[in-house]
């Protein structure tokens, strides 16, 4: 029987030192969901996440993938199994083509001895690929599928980054801080891109301090605190102030 999780975490601990920044946590993400991670400064959640995403090692606790034990040594390891993360600065290069950012590490070579001897670029190959990933996802502002990335806006960067995790993340896509520092009108076309990902039936895991695009997008929130998992919200049945005052400690979870 196939379980409704996809991705679980059991007891996970990572310290520095004498700095615990993850104590024991327990984690699930659901098939075809967006779950949200929300969590004041120094929460643990980037730990989290990092360790989700093969950055960093976990010192104990279990990590499953449709129901079997996985390891995470890096995060081409995890790359492999599907897992894409878009950190924060995007990891994009501004001077290389949108095709060529999408395509960074994973190239296509053409087909034949032109390829497999002289190692020669199929470029129409990952033209076409990553014009019809930007297609799918909505970003039909862009024209020019070689221009410089240097030359998008701060939405359109991020939907590159964006359509790059979703052109080979097969199981699950991290997105960290996806709308920080963008304006309103760039926002609304990311969280549409959230939307349309999840249509797809992938799983997202969403770290983000903006509440309103919190509750807009996930289906469920977990909720970080002082390196452990504090609890799973419902957006339905909680407000954006709720979420925060489980958040920082100002309302206590053993109480409601």
């Amino acid at each position: 029987m196939t379980s409704d999780f996809l991705m679980t975490a059991e007891g996970i601990t990572k310290t520095y030192g004498r700095v615990v920044a993850m104590d024991g946590v327990d984690f699930d993400l659901r098939r075809g969901e967006v779950l949200a991670v929300i969590g004041d400064n120094g929460a643990g959640k980037s730990t989290l996440i990092k360790a989700l995403s093969g950055a960093i090692v976990p010192d104990s606790g279990r990590i499953t993938l449709d129901g079997k034990p996985i390891r995470l040594p890096n995060t081409q390891a995890a790359r492999a199994l599907g897992i894409e993360t878009v950190y924060q600065d995007l990891a994009l290069s501004p001077s290389l083509s949108i095709t060529e950012n999408i395509f960074m590490g994973r190239e296509l070579r053409r087909r034949g001895p032109l390829g497999s001897v002289l190692r020669m670029l199929d470029q129409e190959r990952m033209d076409e690929a990553a014009r019809r990933e930007l297609r799918e996802l909505g970003l039909l502002t862009i024209q020019d599928i070689r221009q410089p990335v240097e030359t998008l806006s701060g939405g359109q960067r991020q939907g590159v980054a964006v359509a790059r995790a979703a052109a080979f993340g097969s199981s699950v896509i991290i997105l960290d801080e996806p709308t920080a520092a963008l304006g309103v009108k760039e926002s609304r076309q990311v969280l549409q891109i959230i939307k349309d990902i999840r249509d797809r039936g992938i799983s997202i895991i969403l770290i983000s301090h903006s509440m309103p695009h919190v509750f807009e997008v996930a289906d469920r929130i977990h909720v970080h605190r002082l390196g452990r998992r504090l609890c799973v919200l419902d957006p339905g049945d909680c407000t954006p102030s709720d979420a925060v005052a489980y958040m920082t400690g100002a309302k206590s979870w053993e109480n409601t």
